[in-house]
């Protein structure tokens, strides 16, 4: 019995070498870009709209990218991001953040938003999609 275990590990140990192979010719020069999620956090928190009564907004955004240049990037000009989405969030009526239809209006506005900021900066958009993880109206 135990010889046909060291058999079976003995032909089985070429295929295990050529398995861990294949994986580091992935990470080498030719593998694709890594996608990232970039969370800006602590959520954006802020009111909106006109009128006597305060409407307050909580928002969680992730931000896609492509790649760790991007990532950096896209740290270095959190604050701008940040600025640039609170304020288009601050100018929203309840009737742009109601429905959901509203929602997905707002989430590519804010996409454009943010690609337009980064691009201004650096020449580049870097952000690929802005998801929200939660938007909370109040």
């Amino acid at each position: 019995m135990k010889t046909w275990i060291a058999l079976l590990l003995a032909l089985s140990l070429p295929f295990a070498v050529q398995a861990n192979s294949g994986g580091e010719e992935a990470e080498g020069e030719n593998a694709a870009p890594k996608v990232a999620y970039y969370s800006l956090v602590p959520a954006l928190v802020g009111n909106f709209g006109a009128g006597p009564k305060l409407k307050f907004f909580k928002a969680d955004i992730a931000l896609r990218v492509t790649g760790t240049e991007a990532e950096e990037k896209v740290e270095h000009h959190e604050p701008l991001i940040r600025n640039q989405l609170v304020m288009l969030f601050s100018q929203q009526t309840e009737a742009s953040m109601g429905s959901q239809d509203a929602k997905e209006k707002l989430r590519l506005e804010a996409l454009k938003q943010v690609q337009d900021a980064l691009n201004q900066e650096e020449g580049k958009p870097y952000v690929e999609d802005l998801l929200f993880n939660n938007l909370i109206i109040q």
